[in-house]
């Protein structure tokens, strides 16, 4: 017999980090995605399997989360030469899909 209940997990936020929107509706910054688990680039260049991710940056300013591997590359990948901060920011966008859309099925109360 298999338990189909969904995995719960408490997660940490910012009181002021907006409300997760649901899933297709255009992405507000909540955090509740990179809180939940890495994305695949994280998992990949900050080699974290599971928990909140590492690179996971609240900007006090703007009231919002954004992703560290997107702002400040060379500070989470100290072997990336400068000339590669840029290309890298690009993928790194393209491959989280970065201010785009909601992708993440995570539910948060």
């Amino acid at each position: 017999m298999t338990n189909n209940k969904p995995e719960r997990r408490l997660i940490w936020l910012q009181p002021a980090a907006a409300a997760k929107p649901l899933l297709g509706q255009p992405c507000n910054g909540c955090g509740v995605c990179c809180a939940a688990e890495p994305c695949p680039v994280a998992r990949v260049f900050l080699w974290q399997l599971r928990g909140t991710c590492k690179a996971l940056v609240w900007l006090a300013d703007r009231q919002q989360y954004r992703c560290g591997l997107l702002l400040e590359p060379a500070r989470y990948l100290r072997i990336l030469p400068k000339f590669g901060q840029r290309p890298f920011r690009f993928l790194v966008a393209r491959w989280i899909a970065a201010e785009t859309a909601c992708d993440s099925d995570a539910h948060a109360e």
